[in-house]
Order: C-alpha cells, then sequence, then structure tokens
C-alpha cells in the first residue's frame, strides 16, 4: 500500500535535512522504535508494536539508497522480520523537503508492505493511523528543532556523547486505530439511524393516509 504524508518544521530547509538524517537524535520521536547502530548509510533497530495484549517485536535495517542534499531527497529502504513470529514488514520511504514561508515542508511517500498481525487492521485504518503517527512526529521534530542551540562545525565536533536511548514504549496500534475506527461507527451508526428514522415515517405516513371514498 502506498501512503502519502506531509508536515512542516518552523527552520530552514539545510537544518530540516540535516536534523531529519541525525537518525539517533530524530529516532525518540518514532513511537516503538530503537536505533542501535547507524554508520551513517545503514540503519540497525527494532520496532516494537502491541496489538491488543500481544507485543510483535521486528528486527531489521534500512537503507538510504539516495541522499541528494541539492535537491533535498532521500530514499530509505527498511525491512524488518518479527523476532518471534513468521511476520514481515518492509517499506520504501521517499522524502522531499522544501522551502515554505520561512520553514520546510517534508513530503513523505511510503511503499509499504505487512504481513502477520499488524495486516489484519487493512489499508484504510493503518492509513489513518499513519496520519496521526506522523502528526506526532512532526510535532516531537519540531520541538527539538526549537529546543536545539545552533552549534557551528567546531562546537559540534566538541559536543559532549549522546546518551544511551532508552526503551521506548511499544507502539500501540489498537489505541491509534481507536479514534478512526471509532470515527468509522459513528458515521455508520449515524447513517443507520437516519434509515431507521426514514422508514418510521414512510409507516407512519402509510398507516395515516386516508381512504379514497368512490
Amino acid at each position: 500500500m502506498e501512503l502519502h504524508h506531509q508536515f512542516t518544521v518552523p527552520v530552514a530547509v539545510d537544518d530540516a535535512w540535516h536534523a531529519l538524517l541525525d537518525i539517533e537524535r530524530v529516532a525518540p520521536c518514532l513511537p516503538g522504535a530503537v536505533v542501535e547502530e547507524y554508520d551513517g548509510t545503514t540503519v540497525t533497530g527494532s520496532v516494537k508494536v502491541k496489538v491488543g495484549p500481544v507485543t510483535v517485536a521486528y528486527r531489521g535495517t534500512a537503507v538510504f539508497e539516495e541522499q541528494d542534499e541539492t535537491v533535498h531527497r532521500m530514499v530509505l529502504v527498511a525491512s524488518g522480520r518479527e523476532t518471534r513470529g513468521q511476520g514481515t514488514a518492509r517499506a520504501t520511504v521517499t522524502g522531499t523537503l522544501s522551502e515554505r514561508d520561512g520553514g520546510t515542508a517534508v513530503s513523505v511517500l511510503t511503499d509499504l508492505t505487512v504481513t502477520g498481525r499488524p495486516a489484519q487492521f487493512g489499508r484504510g485504518v493503518l492509513a489513518e493511523v499513519g496520519d496521526r503517527l506522523v502528526g506526532q512526529f512532526a510535532a516531537c521534530l519540531a520541538q527539538r528543532l526549537a529546543e536545539r542551540s545552533p552549534l557551528g562545525a567546531d562546537a559540534q565536533d566538541e559536543a559532549p556523547e549522546r546518551p544511551a536511548q532508552e526503551e521506548p514504549e511499544a507502539l500501540d496500534l489498537v489505541r491509534a486505530a481507536a479514534l478512526p475506527v471509532a470515527k468509522r461507527a459513528a458515521g455508520a451508526m449515524a447513517a443507520a439511524a437516519v434509515v431507521v428514522l426514514v422508514a418510521r415515517r414512510v409507516r407512519r405516513h402509510g398507516r395515516t393516509r386516508p381512504t379514497r371514498r368512490r
């Protein structure tokens, strides 16, 4: 399935570009993700997804197949497998950055394939869950960029070593999907109520219709 998301961050394009490539720093903004190693091209790590009472853990790698700083376009290919199960996940993520009103507009196109328990939600719900997660990521990223003090190249070289990333809470798909599902259920219930109301009115009209005299 293809998912398309857009968000903006309140920094210049070049700053946003370098921030998004700073995987270890932005990883805490990704629910359930842990980065174990990053060499500038390949990311090794894990993602935990909670489906009801069951927690599914994926381990895998993500490789930057393209990092074009001139046009601010990156392509990331990620793949993972359940640590205890046969489910798999694979995604090709294409991100493009462009200047907008003094900030940066980020467009993300994801070609996603999922097998196993998370796939039970279907494309529609996964797309809406993706919208919510991207919104959370964008807000987190914007906050981190706002808090980040500008450092020159020399200061960055002298910056202290980053602390180890803490174990994140698993991404709860049921909780994330609850609002989209509730919205759909509410819409269906409203439509059903209208049908019932119309049917009742038709019945009453039929019962009260006067009999014509011959």
